[in-house]
């Protein structure tokens, strides 16, 4: 039912009697008492207690402390201790510290377009005041004592001197003790204290000269000492045993300073959170940065998973606005399109000069017996399930068979078709001319294979799929169009009225990729050419039109973006590509190996599947118990 005539609903109103609560415009204008204004406040700034460590350490840090001890009780709900040894507050100054938007940080409106604090809201500390029972015990260096305030809510105390090292210590109590709607809604022990733990180490990797210690319910659980080397302290908290996964970067371009380490394919995660981005030593999202980052891994990683880095960025202060957040989790950068060029191009160019091919490695004390295949880096992953594939290939072999098995491959390939092999050829070959590599296809499904560092094993769908995709790519990029089969009679399809719509938008991306088409009339569309590669590889042209139209319909689908582009080419090599279970022959295998060799993110299929992985030498003698 509509409101009522001068009635309006309240947004954000809770019910009452029943019904809505209504709002008539009656109620006079008021000014809020201090403490709603601040309780108001900490409604955006604490969210929950990992909100009241990172406003406490950053003060530390703008404090200009080395040393930064936090001791938690009941994930944060019932103590936040944050002891510094930096330059410490005046005792006459800190019931200003209490105070809302008062500051050292800042002084006029011109210091907002150049930041270089990690605070200057000045309403951090006043706003934990009115939700917790807050104490403040300080010294400045020089002075013969130090002093103490404490405020509860509204209630705040006069300064009292008192004994203590130079530095700052600040405790919170009872965290939303006076705003219980708040309190209830904080997660148990557990979670709040691995929001603690993510925002403190988020932290402490962008300031590797402070030493950062973190204690929970009286144990410590983080210890990172002073002055460590960059590279350290993101190991140190991102994972030691990952040292050999991480390829550090560096970039300076146009005032722009980048430094990181991106992580190899193999350590992609679910979610962001093991993305580290700093601007000018504060962690913050961006989604210019997010997308380029996301982009330089296009082809190595699934869709759904996201890359490890870390990531530094270094700007002029009065080119990004740091003010547009009130958790300062947010900036804007005077020139979003460049950085996110330069992130893109930086890490790209990495992970192209490095060897991506996952290691595996056998599990068990006995070669012969239960064997299985783990991935050192991230378990239950996508190289994982590959690996796992293959050995029950080899648990299912049939004992009886003898060398390669050949079935023809279509042109796409490039290559010479070869002459059926028979059964008595060897199973390792070296063929003059194609490979000078020993090959083995096993189960028609995967190739084996040797380099310098041990048994490569590859899937030979995934790896055709990267060379058509790179092949194809190429030829476009040349300003050619792919070449098309005209059809002696149309193929029809039946279409739904957004598809038709949506055949317009795609044209120019057709015409690229050897597709005409056009409406026939309503709910047909008529396909008159098609792509040479997929009709002669026997792709059925609705299946793959009515695909193309689906994929469309996403609201990031746009045909003038590269992106677009990619994932159509994604579509067309895997639809083209040999299967598992294609039968290779010498030849073929040979060739689709040196192919490897020349096409770049040979890892990985455009889809992010890896093509290849190795088990090392080493792994091999150890399981041999040769070392």
């Amino acid at each position: 039912m509509p409101p009522r005539h001068g009635a309006s609903l309240c947004a954000g109103a809770g019910l009452g009697d029943g019904g809505p609560v209504r709002y008539n415009g009656a109620m006079p204008i008021r000014r809020l008492s201090a403490l709603l204004v601040n309780q108001i406040a900490a409604g955006e700034v604490i969210e929950r207690p990992a909100s009241v460590v990172k406003e406490l350490v950053e003060n530390s840090l703008d404090a200009g402390a080395k040393r930064i001890h936090i001791e938690v009780e009941d994930g944060g709900r019932e103590l936040i201790r944050v002891a510094d040894d930096g330059g410490g507050i005046a005792a006459d100054e800190l019931p200003l510290a209490l105070s809302s938007h008062a500051t050292s940080k800042i002084a006029e409106a011109d210091d907002l377009e150049s930041i270089a604090t990690l605070g200057f809201r000045g309403e951090a500390i006043a706003s934990i005041a009115s939700v917790s029972r807050l104490r403040i015990v300080s010294r400045v260096s020089g002075a013969e004592a130090g002093a103490a305030i404490e405020a509860s809510g509204a209630d705040v105390s006069t300064p009292e001197p008192t004994g203590c090292a130079p530095g700052t210590v600040v405790e919170v109590r009872n965290l939303f003790f006076n705003t219980p709607a708040r309190r209830k809604f904080m997660r148990g022990e557990r979670t709040e204290m691995g929001h603690i733990t993510d925002v403190t180490q988020r932290i402490a990797m962008a300031h590797p000269d402070v030493g950062f210690v973190l204690s929970h319910n009286g144990r410590k659980t983080l210890d990172l000492p002073v002055d460590q080397p960059a590279d350290r302290r993101c190991l140190a908290i991102v994972g030691e045993e990952l040292s050999d996964a991480m390829l550090e970067f560096e970039s300076m371009e146009g005032g722009v300073g980048l430094w990181g380490m991106a992580g190899l394919p193999s350590l992609a995660r679910s979610s962001t959170k093991y993305q580290f981005v700093y601007v000018n030593g504060r962690p913050i999202r961006d989604r210019h940065v997010g997308h380029a980052i996301k982009e330089a891994y296009r082809g190595l990683i699934e869709p759904t998973r996201q890359p490890m880095v870390v990531l530094f960025i270094a700007v002029d202060p009065t080119e990004v606005d740091v003010n547009v957040h009130p958790a300062k989790a947010e900036v804007r950068f005077a020139n979003g399109n460049a950085i996110h060029g330069q992130v893109l191009s930086v890490l790209r160019q990495r992970l192209l000069g490095a060897d991506l091919t996952p290691k595996a490695t056998l599990g068990g004390t006995e070669a012969a017996s239960g064997l299985t295949f783990e991935q050192a880096a991230a378990p239950a992953t996508t190289e994982q399930e590959s690996v796992e594939r293959f050995v029950d290939y080899f648990r299912t072999m049939d004992p009886n068979q003898k060398g390669f098995v050949y079935q023809q491959v279509k042109a796409e390939l490039g290559i010479e078709q070869s002459e059926q092999a028979t059964e008595d050829e060897p199973r390792l070959t070296d063929p003059i001319g194609v490979s000078q590599k020993p090959i083995l296809q096993v189960h028609n499904s995967y190739i084996v294979t040797q380099d310098e560092n041990g048994l490569v094993i590859i899937d030979q769908h995934a790896l055709h799929e990267r060379v058509m995709f790179q092949a194809l790519l190429d030829r476009i990029e040349a300003g050619g169009d792919l070449e098309s089969q005209r059809l002696l009679t149309p193929a029809v399809i039946d279409v739904a009225s957004r598809e038709e719509a949506a055949l317009e938008m795609l044209s120019p991306l057709l015409k690229r990729i050897g597709i005409e088409a056009d409406l026939m009339g309503p709910g047909a569309i008529a396909v008159h050419a098609f792509p040479s590669l997929l009709f002669e590889r026997g792709v059925e042209i609705e299946p793959f039109f009515k695909e193309l139209i689906d994929r469309c319909g996403d609201d990031d689908f746009k045909p003038s973006e590269e992106a677009a582009l990619h994932e159509v080419l994604d579509m067309m090599s895997c639809k083209a590509a040999i299967k598992a279970g294609d039968r290779l022959g010498e030849e073929e295998l040979g060739e689709l190996l040196n192919r490897r060799d020349e096409v770049e993110r040979a890892s990985n299929c455009p889809h992010g599947r890896p093509t290849t992985v190795r088990l090392t030498i080493r792994e091999l003698e150890k399981q041999f118990k040769r070392s």
